[in-house]
């Protein structure tokens, strides 16, 4: 006969061995019902979560209430640049010193692009997403806007973002800037930006874009020779501590506070959705885990 600590510790693991097996026997029929998870509480003032393939709710908390996106913004300034027309993704954009002196000006993210170099439109989206380069989404905004001068072009950017937000039915969303340093009316709600989100991610480039945690551009000097830039390394810290995270994009500012868009794909099935106004970097982290196990619980 088994006695003490061990003893007890047999019995248990021969109790849960059983259990375990009545409930692989009868199946589904003893599984608990998903409804039966516990929701998760969060420190984020706002947050969404759906399944990415029905767009079926599963987690909602002041989903509706608009709110500053910080650089969650530029999810869409990457969806409408890969929506135009006959878009060709290695032609090259100069970059211009006007798009270095705005980024020193508002003390902004930036991908570090040289006045005078040649970058890719890929390589752009890479510097707007990753390193969330505000000089980067200033350029591509300068370059698919129309008008002929730099504040005509931005403008017309700016509309097509609002366009784009009319077309997906998004009712409680408006752009006032390319970036997310808005000019007191650039806002979104946690389920607005994960329609918009899940709407990017239907862009192959888009996807290969936000999974990727570093990525080095090579740039044509003004001299015509390369320039090996810095690695731009992806802000989103989930790509390292989630698995199966696939982005998707975050967001920060001193009215933002700390946003984050996530999507992750475990057994076939995507999660997707946002947190606005969490509490730190780390914070809005844990927020997005606890959604995204929350969400896959509930879609078994």
């Amino acid at each position: 006969m088994n006695t003490g600590i061990k003893g007890i510790r047999l019995r248990r693991a021969t109790a849960v061995a059983i259990t375990s097996g009545a409930l692989l026997a009868t199946g589904a029929l003893t599984a608990a019902p998903a409804q039966a998870v516990t929701t998760p509480s969060i420190v984020a003032k706002g947050g969404f979560v759906m399944n990415n393939a029905n767009a079926k709710t599963l987690y909602t908390k002041a989903a509706d209430t608009k709110r500053s996106t910080g650089s969650t913004t530029k999810i869409m300034t990457a969806k409408v640049v890969l929506a135009q027309p006959n878009l060709n993704l290695d032609a090259k954009v100069t970059i211009q010193k006007a798009y270095s002196d705005y980024v020193v000006k508002n003390n902004a993210s930036q991908a570090h692009l040289i006045v005078g170099d040649k970058v890719t439109v890929r390589q752009l989206l890479y510097g707007l997403m990753l390193p969330s380069g505000c000089d980067a989404a200033y350029a591509l905004a300068d370059k698919f806007g129309s008008g002929s001068t730099r504040a005509a072009r931005v403008k017309s950017f700016i509309g097509k973002m609002n366009t784009a937000a009319k077309n997906l039915g998004l009712k409680n969303t408006h752009f006032d800037s390319f970036d997310g340093i808005g000019n007191g009316s650039n806002y979104s709600t946690p389920r607005d930006l994960t329609q918009i989100a899940s709407s990017a991610m239907k862009s192959s480039t888009f996807r290969t874009i936000v999974k990727t945690k570093s990525y080095t551009a090579k740039t044509v000097t003004k001299t015509g020779s390369t320039r090996t830039m810095n690695p731009w390394k992806n802000t989103n810290g989930l790509l390292s501590s989630y698995s199966g995270t696939i982005g998707v994009k975050t967001g920060s500012g001193p009215e933002a506070k700390y946003c984050l868009v996530f999507a992750a794909t475990r057994n076939g099935k995507t999660v997707i959705g946002t947190v606005l106004a969490s509490s730190s970097i780390t914070q809005r982290e844990t927020d997005a885990k606890k959604l995204l196990n929350y969400g896959f619980a509930k879609v078994g």
